[in-house]
């Protein structure tokens, strides 16, 4: 790793993926055993533990049209079932498939909302190859803050105002509902590739995805676009969000109750940090995208701790997070690793010049040459 941002991650006192909590180093033989760990503290102080997966999931089409986007594009929106304990729950979602594609990898995409969107350029991801699926995050469970865990799949799981200090969240819930989309994708989707699946999401979204994908070790690849703290940044010596913004803006719900714990100088000593999320991700494709002017996402901690954290890579036989010995300036991609980092200009939004940073990342991974 390179000194000058060594001494900056050494100065913000970032800790070591490669080190188990009381401070031994891990070896590579050891790295299933350390991941559980790392797991573990992540359910314990941030997101909750995950309940098992079901039984069973399945999907029944609701509609299909064959000649989308001028005949290029095959959409189909499919009503997602899985069993629980407490009886069956479903959500929407819906595909978008390239037409002259075998069997395309795909953009699981947690979104906002639902096609037609400003964050979703369908047009834009299918003629580039890719297909893509949307996941509308409230379809699965609400987003009302403050302890609201009414309907969704929180009531499949008994999850209410009173959960426990360690009961998921509703990040875990969402990150749960797009799993069972792979499953779904898995079983039943013979049209697309299901061992090039990346899931991809934005803000509090681009946190889900993270967090996903570090439990799911089927998605190929995570991405996260201005994930902020929660998700690719470290908010130890940062200047983005603090857990006192959850708690005063209501969104501490998409968090476990031992989140509230580490307020004030706590934030510095919290006995997990975000670079174990990322590295949960590893050996897999990892990219994570920033913008300039987005202060809550805090895009120099969301650089440092992607580097912290591509270490894991490195200890597994790939290639880490690769760049210079500096900080990055707008408009730079590195995407020579298997971790990728690109800073746009702007605000916090989902740009379509995202989608062709994400696109081009992947392209070089899944080895493809498509034209964005």
């Amino acid at each position: 790793m390179a000194t000058l941002l060594t001494d900056e991650i050494q100065k913000r006192e970032y800790p070591s993926v490669l080190q188990t909590a009381d401070g031994r180093p891990v070896a590579r033989e050891e790295w299933a055993e350390h991941r559980q760990e790392m797991t573990e503290l992540l359910e314990r102080y941030s997101y909750g533990k995950t309940p098992r997966i079901p039984v069973r999931v399945w999907g029944e089409s609701e509609l299909i049209s064959n000649d989308a986007y001028d005949g290029r594009v095959f959409r189909e929106r499919v009503r997602l079932f899985f069993e629980t304990e407490r009886g069956k729950t479903s959500f929407p979602v819906e595909f978008f498939i390239p037409k002259g594609e075998e069997k395309p990898p795909v953009f699981l995409h947690i979104a906002f909302r639902p096609v037609p969107d400003k964050y979703i350029p369908v047009e834009k991801i299918t003629a580039a190859g890719y297909a893509l699926c949307v996941v509308v995050y409230t379809d699965m469970m609400n987003d009302d803050h403050f302890g609201d865990f009414s309907g969704g799949i929180a009531e499949h799981f008994g999850t209410d105002e009173k959960r426990g200090r360690e009961e998921w969240g509703k990040i875990g819930m969402w990150a749960y509902g797009a799993s069972r989309v792979l499953d779904y994708m898995i079983e039943s989707r013979h049209d697309v590739d299901t061992a090039r699946v990346a899931v991809i999401g934005h803000s509090r979204l681009g946190k889900t995805a993270l967090w996903c994908a570090a439990q799911d070790e089927r998605f190929a690849a995570a991405i996260s676009n201005d994930s902020g703290y929660g998700g690719a940044a470290s908010s130890r010596h940062g200047a983005g969000e603090r857990i006192t913004d959850f708690l005063r803006s209501g969104s501490w719900d998409w968090f476990c109750e031992r989140f509230k714990d580490y307020t004030g100088d706590g934030e510095d000593r919290k006995p997990y940090d975000q670079s174990l999320l990322l590295a949960l991700i590893a050996p897999r494709y990892l990219c994570v995208g920033s913008a300039t002017l987005d202060r809550g996402a805090d895009p120099k901690a969301e650089f440092l701790t992607t580097l912290n954290a591509s270490r894991a890579w490195e200890l597994l036989g790939g290639r880490g997070l690769v760049c210079p010995d500096r900080m990055p300036e707008a408009g730079e991609r590195f995407y020579d690793g298997d971790v990728g980092y690109q800073l746009r200009g702007g605000v916090h939004f989902l740009d379509p010049a995202d989608w062709d940073a994400y696109i081009e990342f992947l392209d070089r991974k899944f080895g493809r040459d498509s034209t964005v």
